[in-house]
């Protein structure tokens, strides 16, 4: 790994262990939501937005719990809390803070190269579809130092985001929303202020602090 690479990796930790000790010193703050109830696995008569495979959910949300603000599964990754609607599964009724959020700083930073609702380019891949694979170091590893990819002869460069603080104290948030479009749990699509949870007071004191503000 090159030095520039190390460095950017570097600061890339340096903001993630901000926003993490601002989420540990207030922990508990905000009282736990209630949990989603069970996504609809047959989509209702003249529904267009594909719903997740139960598998699928299931494997993205096992064991999932309330911890510091935000929803985390068992390894400590962040995860998504997402009601659809029953009478029309085309409908979200409610989503968490970090996926709105996600869903936010995407269609301001991301979205130009990689699409909206992140379904792909010309130029740069669906990450709807890269992160059915992709676990949640490596995404924070190709956002903080970048990637190169031959295609054919052809190659689509991902710039490295490590020291973009609008991009890097909202990384966690980004994480969410993409998981969710992967999973299909979330369809493409604006997602209103009522649709939204409120946000937790750890993300407000965690965004402070890599902020700088």
């Amino acid at each position: 790994m090159s030095i520039a690479k190390n460095v950017r990796l570097i600061a890339a930790a340096a903001l993630g262990a901000a926003v993490l000790s601002a989420g540990a010193a207030i922990a508990d703050a905000s009282p736990a939501p209630p949990e989603a109830p069970a996504m609809p696995t047959a989509k209702t008569p003249g529904a267009e937005s594909p719903l997740p495979e139960p598998a699928v959910l299931k494997a993205a949300q096992e064991g999932k719990k309330w911890e510091g603000g935000r929803w985390v599964l068992p390894d400590g990754s962040p995860t998504f809390n997402i009601e659809r609607g029953t009478e029309n599964t085309d409908v979200v009724k409610k989503v968490d803070w970090m996926t709105y959020s996600g869903w936010r700083r995407y269609h301001a930073e991301c979205h130009t190269c990689h699409g909206p609702n992140a379904e792909g380019s010309t130029y740069a891949p669906a990450l709807k579809d890269s992160l059915k694979t992709m676990d949640y170091a490596k995404f924070l590893g190709i956002v903080a130092s970048g990637q190169i990819r031959d295609v054919g002869g052809t190659k689509f460069i991902m710039p490295a985001l490590g020291d973009n603080k609008n991009v890097m104290c909202y990384v966690d948030d980004l994480y969410v929303y993409l998981r969710a479009r992967a999973t299909d749990a979330l369809p493409g699509g604006r997602i209103s202020a009522d649709q939204r949870a409120d946000k937790p007071q750890e993300s407000v004191e965690a965004e402070k602090a890599c902020l700088g503000d």
